[in-house]
């Protein structure tokens, strides 16, 4: 089933800002050679969403984050971000799973990677210690990427993306290689960095627990159509285990296990 959500609308108790960007798709397709890969999405985000994207392994999620990112382009359909077709890269990010950080440069300068335009030196390195400050790493601009755990740099790389102020920031699996723990903890600072940005931010995922912890709407792909799109109208913090949370979580399973 392929359902069009351009006019979705949000339930009006979650708090949007003006300083995320608003997402726009009609008709959206991409192909790779003769694989058709996403079928005619439409899609509408307002700004300051959250919104997680859920799905079976190929069935186009991670391919539509890279169109919202402009690191792909659609085959056919239009994209709009703050009703522009062009022109809109630069306000938006794309945090990857892998940190990718940069081993010969320190934390700081690895943050400062994330300021494209930012030419004076000491404005730029103000900039990046304020990141690292929001990530909760005060203190450690000045170490080497070898000497941190995997969730601290993901922390160096989620402030590389903050350091910017983007409209949208996008995620790809972010917190996929992390342990347990380490994974709730990203998952309350990314929710925590949202709420104080102001930012439009949309996750890929397979984790439908992450995606309902996380999310004000969750969209479920299938052979690159949106096939469900889910208002998650939970009060935050979300308490894990809360049975709310938990039917939300059970619909979109179910839907995932149909065969």
């Amino acid at each position: 089933m392929n359902v069009s959500v351009l006019d979705h609308t949000p339930d009006t108790n979650v708090r949007f800002s003006s300083v995320g960007a608003a997402v726009s798709l009609r008709g959206v397709t991409k192909a790779f050679g003769q694989q058709k890969v996403l079928h005619g999405i439409d899609l509408g985000i307002p700004a300051g969403q959250f919104v997680a994207i859920v799905g079976r392994s190929g069935c186009g999620k991670s391919t539509l984050l890279r169109l919202l990112a402009g690191l792909d382009q659609p085959t056919g359909g239009r994209i709009e971000i703050d009703g522009l077709e062009t022109g809109w890269r630069e306000r938006v990010r794309l945090m990857f799973q892998e940190p990718r950080l940069l081993p010969w440069q320190r934390v700081a300068a690895n943050v400062e990677v994330g300021l494209t335009h930012a030419r004076d030196g000491n404005d730029r390195r103000r900039q990046a210690i304020e990141a690292i400050e929001q990530v909760g790493l005060s203190g450690r601009e000045k170490e080497w990427p070898s000497i941190l755990s995997g969730g601290q740099k993901q922390r160096v790389a989620l402030a590389r993306a903050l350091v910017s102020h983007p409209g949208i920031l996008a995620f790809d699996e972010p917190l996929g290689a992390l342990d347990a723990l380490t994974r709730i903890e990203m998952q309350t600072l990314i929710e925590q960095v949202w709420l104080d940005k102001g930012f439009t931010a949309i996750v890929v995922t397979h984790d439908v627990t992450e995606a309902v912890a996380l999310a004000d709407r969750i969209l479920l792909l299938d052979a690159g159509r949106v096939a469900m799109d889910v208002t998650v109208d939970l009060p935050r913090p979300r308490r894990r285990g809360d049975p709310a949370a938990a039917a939300i979580e059970g619909r979109i399973l179910e839907r995932l296990l149909e065969r």
